[in-house]
């Protein structure tokens, strides 16, 4: 199985563990694919990112509106250009830094179209802003099958809210869920990169993965404790 192919999957589980609204789960797998832009091959990638982040940086600039979008996605491009891949995007601090980039664009690129069009369909912009991040960080046939389930997932949950600290959370699980499959691989993971080169492998895979799990059952506490709830107060209102 390809590489992009294991990360979607991986993350696409864990999401729909944590998550059952389609624009979390579709920044969750597109997150899963963002740690390997610091291959070589997709070196032309990065150069595009970067010219990208100065357009929008000269354009907004020139328009007068925040501009801080533009060097934020100049950055990213900066951070897979100069990190050795799986060094520092596949670390602790790298799947922080990402997050934060990738949220930010996300988050800034929403308040931005918000205030300078009369489009008051909030779910509708930030599903299309999601949709343009996937022609950013998805490769052309993962692209193909992603953009038609997303939007069928759109058409059947229209009215799905999504909230600033679930963009950060969904766009962490992907990412964080790349890192933790690549430990399962024979040439581990530099998890504190750049400030050590200690690897991990396996066993911190399979650790990640329990953590997981059990912050899973933990976050969905407030729905067991509901639906258990409901279930007693039906059980007597029928005796």
């Amino acid at each position: 199985m390809s590489s992009y192919k294991g990360h979607s999957i991986f993350a696409l589980v864990l999401s729909l563990m944590f998550f059952h609204n389609p624009l979390t789960v579709a920044l969750t797998l597109i997150g899963a694919n963002i740690p390997d832009f610091d291959h070589k091959f997709k070196k032309d990638n990065v150069y595009k990112m970067i010219i990208l982040g100065l357009i929008v940086f000269i354009s907004l600039y020139i328009l007068k509106l925040p501009y801080y979008i533009g060097p934020i996605i100049v950055f990213l491009g900066a951070t897979f250009y100069f990190s050795e891949h799986r060094s520092f995007t596949h670390s602790i601090f790298g799947v922080l830094t990402l997050t934060a980039a990738v949220s930010l664009v996300l988050i800034w690129a929403f308040q931005l179209i918000n205030a300078v069009t009369i489009l008051d369909n909030n779910y509708l912009l930030m599903a299309i802003l999601i949709a343009l991040l996937s022609f950013l960080f998805l490769n052309r046939k993962l692209l193909m099958i992603f953009l038609p389930l997303f939007f069928i997932g759109l058409f059947l949950l229209p009215t799905a809210e999504i909230s600033y600290i679930e963009i950060i959370l969904s766009v962490f699980l992907g990412i964080f869920s790349h890192i933790v499959l690549d430990s399962f691989t024979p040439a581990g993971i530099k998890i504190f990169a750049p400030l050590s080169s200690k690897k991990v492998y396996r066993n911190f895979g399979l650790s990640m993965i329990f953590v997981l799990a059990v912050a899973s059952i933990i976050y969905h506490i407030p729905v067991l404790f509901s639906l258990f709830g409901n279930y007693v107060v039906n059980y007597w209102n029928l005796v």
